[in-house]
């Protein structure tokens, strides 16, 4: 990030180094930036790769970790529905049909806070990250609610769908909350004020998935009517129709610099999209069965598929040609995510197993046993160096 100052205000600008890997001319990279970067003066320079070997480290840091189970919490009496982390992993939220959301402490397993006030069960949970100092939870009351992270007090409860929540999320500024329903639209809050500010109404059946991209200003939605919408965060007008998919979606969203979309779906396919016209450009194949979770890594060169058949599959974004096949889960794959490295994906399965696998070979690395039933949730915190999976079984266990 550079901040600099214009005409007396201070702004501030962001360079992605999306190519940026362990055996990168440092020195070579620094000088690219600087021709096409006037604010990086010769005085800077130093400074800039000192920066960028800090961020070289981190790609290296905690990428062979091996996991060890640290804590198993009984989170609640009734079944859990979702877990999230907050960006530093120091602590996480757990979702249940007992009508709460509670906050955990990672480090000590302790429970910092239990959030009450749903009358149903509550279902979609976020935090809103980077920032991690809120906390959204959307429930089959048909609300959403706003809290502190710091004293669990609810600071908004918005109402307005007609059914069920079951999907949310910040957008990245965090001045937004979007929500999906069960009632076919999506809706955008002020997080300031508690307002609605657009309903999105365009599906014809239940919204199931909501992302916005990177920059904020585009929104996507999944539904059960076959189709995703990409929105305009700022009018709430429909921008494009992604039209393709002949089932159910399970998964949409934007790569990091908002270029592609990637869209899973319950035909067996992922589609990948142009997001700057809307146009299919590639069909990713294979899978035998529905594709349940799909995701990009952090820097949108890899694409990861995760199918009831079982398997997961890597495609390279720019050729769309499968590179590994992810083969060892005896039971349907529900959640598939990259470390924020990018060398390494975790699999949450039905067959009671999560598995770390290297994403360059599709090898197994790690097998993390000991849940007694599904897992349908599991999550990197940002270091890569802990993970959280939810279970069926009605426990959470906390792996680093």
């Amino acid at each position: 990030m550079l901040e600099y100052e214009k005409s007396g205000e201070l702004k501030t600008k962001s360079i992605d180094l999306l190519d940026l890997g362990p055996s990168t001319d440092v020195s070579a990279l620094v000088e690219e930036i600087q021709q096409a970067e006037p604010l990086i003066t010769a005085s800077r320079t130093e400074q800039v790769k000192l920066l960028i070997q800090r961020l070289q480290e981190k790609l290296g840091q905690h990428s062979n970790h091996t996991f060890y189970l640290f804590k198993v919490l009984k989170a609640h009496i009734l079944p859990l529905t979702n877990v999230a982390l907050n960006k530093s992993g120091s602590c996480f939220i757990t979702g249940s049909y007992d009508r709460t959301c509670k906050l955990w402490d990672t480090a000590s397993g302790e429970e910092l806070n239990t959030l009450e006030g749903h009358r149903n069960v509550v279902y979609a949970i976020a935090f809103n990250n980077p920032y991690g100092d809120k906390i959204a939870t959307g429930s089959f009351d048909k609300t959403c609610k706003l809290w502190s992270v710091e004293t669990g007090q609810c600071y908004h409860t918005f109402r307005g769908h007609r059914a069920e929540i079951v999907c949310l999320s910040f957008n990245p500024q965090s001045t937004l909350v979007a929500t999906g329903s069960m009632d076919t639209t999506a809706k955008l809050w002020d997080i300031q004020n508690g307002e609605e500010v657009f309903t999105l109404t365009g599906h014809s059946a239940e919204i199931i998935s909501l992302s916005f991209n990177t920059s904020g200003d585009r929104i996507i939605t999944g539904s059960f009517d076959h189709t995703v919408i990409v929105w305009d965060a700022g009018t709430g007008r429909k921008v494009y129709t992604l039209i393709g998919h002949c089932a159910e979606i399970s998964s949409a969203l934007f790569n990091w610099d908002c270029s592609l979309i990637l869209t899973g779906s319950m035909d067996k396919t992922c589609m990948l999209w142009d997001a700057t016209n809307g146009k299919c450009m590639a069909t990713l194949t294979g899978h035998e069965d529905e594709i349940l979770d799909s995701c990009f890594d952090y820097t949108g060169k890899l694409i990861a598929t995760a199918s009831a058949d079982g398997t997961a599959r890597i495609f390279s974004a720019a050729t769309r040609k499968c590179i590994a096949k992810l083969e060892g889960h005896e039971g349907n794959i529900s959640k598939i995510s990259f470390n924020p490295q990018g060398n390494r994906l975790l699999t949450g399965s039905s067959d009671k197993t999560a598995r770390i696998w290297d994403a360059q070979t599709g090898q197994c690395l790690q097998v993390l046993e000991g849940h007694t039933d599904e897992i349908f949730s599991c999550a990197f915190n940002y270091k890569g160096n802990i993970v959280i999976t939810g279970s069926k079984d009605n426990t959470c266990r906390i792996w680093r």
